[in-house]
C-alpha cells in the first residue's frame, strides 16, 4: 500500500514520511522542489503544488491514503482548491486521509466532509519547532521579541503529529474523527525560553512586544493578512483547546507525547551553533 505525503519536506511532513517507512509502507512524497528533497533513499519523490491540482493528478493513481496539507503556496494561505483534489483523490480511488490543519476549518476540510474519501482532521496546537525562529535571537543576543508572552500553549513535537498521521493513514478506523493534537503540558513563551536557557546554561532573556508589533513584524515577513489575523488571534486569545493537554497522542500512537524539554535537547546545536 503506498501512501502520498504532501508538504512532505516540512516540518510534520518529514515525519510522517519516517513513520510510514518504519512500518513498513512505499511512500510517495509530494514537494514542488524535488531536488531540494533531501528525503530518504527509498522514497519516491515527484514534484506538484497543492494550488495546481492538475500537477497532483498523476501522484494520486495508485495510493491508498493521503496525508493532506490544507494550505499551499509561497505565504501558505488557506488552498481554495479543496474541491478538485477532494474529486481526483475519489476517482484516484484513494481510501483514507489526514487532514492538517493551518488554525481553522476551509475550503478542504468542507470538500472532504461532503465527499466520498475517508477522513481525519488532524488539529496541532503549535509546533514546537516553531521555536526554531529564536534561534538566531538566541546565539547572537541571548534575548527573544515575542508578543503575548504569558499566553499558555499545549506545544506539540512534530514527530508526535508524524506518528498519529502515520497511524491513522495505516490503521484507518478514525473516519470521520477530529483529534486535537498537544504535546504534555502547557508552555508559556516565557517558560519556553527559560527552558532552552536551562538546557543551555545560559540566562536568556524575554522582550514582549505589542500585538501591533507584532502584526508589522509579520506583514515585513512578508505573511499574507489572513495568516497574520490567524496567528494574532490563535497566540493571543487561544481556546480551551490549545492549552487543555489532550490524550489523542498516546490513544493513537500508544505513546506518550514527547516533552519541549525533549525537543529542546534534540535542537540544542540550533541555539548555539
Amino acid at each position: 500500500m503506498t501512501f502520498l505525503v504532501t508538504g512532505a519536506t516540512g516540518r510534520a511532513g518529514r515525519h510522517v514520511v519516517e513513520e510510514l517507512l518504519r512500518l513498513g509502507h512505499p511512500v510517495r512524497a509530494l514537494t514542488r522542489a524535488p531536488a531540494r528533497a533531501r528525503l530518504p533513499g527509498q522514497v519516491e519523490v515527484v514534484k506538484g503544488d497543492l494550488t495546481d491540482p492538475d500537477s497532483v493528478r498523476s501522484a494520486l493513481r495508485g495510493v491508498v491514503g493521503v496525508h493532506l496539507l490544507t494550505v499551499g503556496g509561497d505565504d501558505y494561505a488557506t488552498l481554495r482548491t479543496g474541491p478538485e483534489l477532494a474529486k481526483m483523490a475519489a476517482e484516484a480511488g484513494v481510501r483514507r486521509v489526514t487532514l492538517l490543519w493551518n488554525g481553522a476549518p476551509g475550503p478542504v476540510e468542507d470538500a472532504f466532509e461532503s465527499g466520498d474519501v475517508e477522513w481525519t482532521r488532524l488539529q496541532p496546537v503549535d509546533f514546537m519547532s516553531n521555536t526554531l525562529g529564536w534561534a538566531p535571537a538566541v546565539r547572537a543576543e541571548g534575548r527573544v521579541y515575542e508578543p503575548f508572552g504569558d499566553v499558555p500553549m499545549a506545544v506539540i513535537h512534530e514527530a508526535d503529529v508524524g506518528a498519529v498521521s502515520a497511524a491513522v493513514l495505516a490503521g484507518g478506523g478514525h473516519g470521520g474523527e477530529t483529534y486535537t493534537l498537544t504535546g504534555p503540558e502547557p508552555y508559556t513563551a516565557r517558560q519556553r525560553l527559560a527552558t532552552i536557557g536551562k538546557i543551555l546554561g545560559r540566562e536568556l532573556e524575554f522582550n514582549e512586544l505589542t500585538e501591533e508589533q507584532a502584526r508589522e513584524r509579520w506583514r515585513q515577513a512578508g505573511h499574507a493578512e489572513e495568516l497574520i489575523e490567524l496567528l494574532a488571534s490563535w497566540q493571543g486569545n487561544p481556546p480551551p483547546e490549545a492549552y487543555t493537554v489532550s490524550p489523542a497522542v498516546q490513544e493513537i500512537t500508544g505513546r506518550e507525547p514527547r516533552t519541549f524539554e525533549q525537543w529542546v535537547r534534540e535542537h540544542t546545536g540550533h541555539f548555539t551553533a
